[in-house]
């Protein structure tokens, strides 16, 4: 149900503790006991692991509060906070910082920390380093992490309240993107703002996008902020991408064909509104990532119905790539396993994207059903990572500094057996993101301002010398995977932080 990239490679996954046992066991003879657990009160199975894509294992993690449809961002130091959720969860903040495979970090659980109860809800981290935590079930409010003294509160968002469709709600997990100047693109049903959150205004309202379909759980469409372009010295084009989601109404109406169309806003032109563009393939419950290249890949969903409890049908199993300089949808041949409600996707160092999950039931059921629950994970690769690109694929050798600084100077060793030339080569630094639902949260894509490009002194080798991100606001400080891209193929990544 969610996943986080870590900056040690690993990826951290956990569902919900209110469905049963696992099939996983804790370690030590751990045991979870909880008394308002809704299924089992003594329970000494894991509910979340931490995953080694590398070797394909897994350690068993103890998550004890429910983490039922909660929300997450990575602090600048690499530790994932975890928000909310369920029952005993609700108002939960729970942390996990990385460490070797072989250690034994753990969860780290504040019940009671949050203000309000976060089911539903989104999270960006900011500029500070800090987390805004927005919505939930039921919740017009946002609030801050951490807080400032002991006392938590929220802050009242009407936006929230002026876009819920009554018991279709279509607003929950709201878009959010951390936009140049500070404030917060928000995308709810089917409204978007600027909102300054500091000082708690709408600065400036869209055109609602056009098609009155709902984009946000549970007719769960997807959002991506498309690439922010560093490489000139002009102002930098902020663009929205939503695609995807079901008819107003649909959760009520049954398996209603799903929304084909996409929507495109660039929040930099004058007079913003949304341009249009119809999908080969109608999806709900799609996971949009941003690909090395700058592409979007879109994955997993269904083609009719909404997210919910048995409640979509017609799976959509070939991934989309969007090319969004060309305005073009591939289709791509590879089929994937049925991934519907409660799946997720996550963009891997290697290239490659992590897919996993689906269950559209209450329990795991894995018999007598047309989609049964799918545990298994896959690794996607798409057409960049083909043998016949390797002569024009850049490897990272070597980078200057782990630690990036703003508007500073670094290099990037790298070698290459056909380097064409130095307007195909560009770096790139990619935000992990949190995904779940059908939005990747955090993630963004920066791409760098190139200065020179030399050739080294070992065969087919080179340094790049590139600039750091100019500010917090279009890179907030933390872990990214580095990527070099040449002609269309990228690198395997090189972990940076941003400081």
């Amino acid at each position: 149900m969610h996943m986080q990239l870590l900056h040690n490679g690993m990826v951290i996954m956990f569902d919900r503790t209110d469905f049963g046992t696992s099939n996983v066991s804790l370690p030590g003879g751990i045991c979870r006991y909880d008394p308002t657990d809704t299924a089992v009160k003594f329970d000494c199975s894991a509910h979340s692991v931490l995953y080694d894509v590398v070797s394909n294992t897994y350690r068993p993690l103890n998550v004890q509060t429910d983490t039922w449809c909660s929300s997450g961002a990575v602090l600048p130091n690499g530790t994932l906070v975890q928000t909310g959720g369920y029952n005993d969860g609700e108002r939960a903040a729970r942390m996990f910082t990385p460490c070797g495979y072989s250690e034994t970090c753990d969860w780290i659980e504040f019940p009671q920390y949050l203000s309000q109860r976060r089911w539903y809800a989104t999270n960006q981290i900011l500029p500070d380093g800090r987390i805004i935590v927005v919505g939930g079930r039921r919740q017009f409010n946002y609030e801050i992490f951490p807080r400032h003294d002991s006392r938590s509160r929220s802050l009242r968002f009407e936006f929230l309240r002026e876009t819920s469709d009554g018991s279709n709600e279509n607003n929950l997990y709201p878009f959010l993107h951390l936009l140049p100047d500070g404030n917060l693109f928000v995308f709810a049903n089917t409204r978007s703002i600027v909102f300054d959150y500091k000082k708690n205004r709408i600065v400036k309202e869209f055109p609602e996008i056009p098609g009155g379909d709902p984009r946000n759980y549970p007719s769960s469409g997807s959002s991506i902020l498309l690439p922010l372009d560093e490489t000139n010295n002009t102002n930098v084009q902020v663009e929205i991408m939503v695609c995807g989601g079901s008819p107003k109404g649909g959760f009520s109406h049954g398996f209603t064909r799903a929304t084909s169309t996409c929507g495109r806003l660039k929040l930099s032109d004058q007079n913003p509104s949304w341009e249009m563009e119809t999908m080969p393939l109608p999806r709900v419950m799609g996971d949009m990532l941003l690909l090395p290249t700058g592409d979007v890949i879109i994955v997993n969903g269904a083609g009719a119905g909404t997210a919910g409890w048995e409640k979509a049908r017609d799976p959509v199993i070939q991934p989309l790539i969007y090319q969004p300089f060309d305005h073009l949808f591939s289709v791509m041949s590879t089929p994937s396993r049925p991934r519907m409600y409660h799946s997720s996707a996550v963009l891997l160092p290697d290239g490659r994207v992590l897919v996993g999950g689906s269950n559209p039931h209450v329990y795991y059921n894995f018999t007598n059903v047309e989609y049964p629950t799918d545990l298994s994970l896959e690794a996607y690769s798409p057409p960049y990572l083909s043998f016949t690109s390797d002569p024009i694929r850049p490897k990272i050798l070597l980078t200057s500094d782990k630690v990036l600084s703003y508007k500073r100077l670094f290099n990037v060793d790298f070698s290459i057996a056909q380097f064409l030339t130095v307007d195909l080569l560009s770096v790139r630094i990619v935000a992990p993101s949190f995904t779940t639902h059908s939005f990747a949260m955090n993630q963004r894509m920066v791409i760098l301002k190139l200065l020179s490009v030399t050739r080294g002194q070992l065969t087919n080798s080179y340094r790049v010398s590139a600039l750091g991100p100019s500010t917090a606001e279009i890179a907030p400080p933390g872990y990214y995977m580095m990527f070099l891209v040449h002609a269309g193929i990228p690198s395997s990544a090189a972990w940076v932080q941003i400081e």
